[in-house]
């Protein structure tokens, strides 16, 4: 199944507008409506699954423009299941292009990946920042389900900083090696690796630790979050730990929070 998806967001006064949505299965996209989204200064899109992919030899893309002082959060509905094709159908593969413009701002907050036993799947996400941009990405791997030994899953984050062309952080994941997984490098004999990703204003002089979470500031800006645990909550418990220490989005938390 081959499948491509777009989202264009720009800024309209004080709020920001969908200007452009377009979806194909199996990716829905779904904008929010009502009271919350008119009082909200962000744009809210929803991604649904229409059917059942990733399965070997999808191949999803899905591209995001937002326009300069713009700010839009993309989240997902429910968790993803890569799933194994039939025969000598290949891998499967979903890739995000993010091109965040001058102030402008995005969250992606996809629900985890579950790489379920015998399934060859491929994750791409590029993000190209423009001065001033910030970034909130979150990624939820799942070595199988209960029980169940993962199949294999290579993942690609590659953020760039378009001001100077150069990449703030270029990272590989892998699923699948019971030898990389027992490893205190990695999975450390857990089922769930979370990372997240923020480029969002003053970054913490150092890296930050806790029990089975850190936070680690990268060489140009932005910082990156780290969490493994024997299941998803687990996992996303230790992703938001570790972010609160984060100072630029702690100050933002803090901001919205106010009366």
């Amino acid at each position: 199944m081959l499948a491509r998806a777009r989202i264009v967001v720009e800024r309209r006064g004080a709020r920001t507008v969908v200007r452009e949505l377009r979806s194909q299965p199996p990716l829905t996209l779904l904008p929010q409506r009502g009271a919350v989204a008119s009082r909200s200064p962000a744009a809210t899109v929803h991604m649904l699954s229409s059917a059942t992919t990733p399965l070997g030899g999808d191949d999803v893309g899905l591209e995001v423009v937002v326009g300069p002082g713009a700010h839009l959060v993309l989240t997902g509905v429910a968790a993803t299941l890569a799933l194994p094709g039939q025969g000598t159908s290949g891998p499967s593969r979903l890739v995000v292009r993010l091109t965040v413009a001058d102030g402008a701002a995005v969250q992606y907050l996809p629900e985890p990946t579950v790489v379920t036993r015998r399934a060859d799947h491929r994750g791409e996400l590029h993000a190209e920042l423009g001065a001033g941009a910030r970034l909130r990405c979150r990624e939820v791997l799942v070595a199988g389900r209960t029980a169940e030994p993962s199949g294999r899953y290579l993942g690609l984050t590659r953020v760039v900083d378009t001001a100077t062309a150069r990449p703030l952080l270029v990272q590989e994941q892998e699923l699948g090696d019971p030898t990389l997984h027992a490893s205190g490098a990695h999975l450390a004999g857990r089922r769930v690796l979370g990372t997240e990703v923020l480029v969002w204003g003053e970054d913490p002089p150092t890296g930050l630790a806790g029990e089975w979470w850190s936070l680690s500031p990268l060489a140009g800006r932005g910082s990156l979050a780290t969490a493994v645990g024997t299941d998803a909550v687990t996992a996303g418990r230790g992703l938001a730990l570790a972010i609160a220490g984060h100072p630029g989005w702690a100050a933002t938390t803090l901001t919205s929070a106010a009366p």
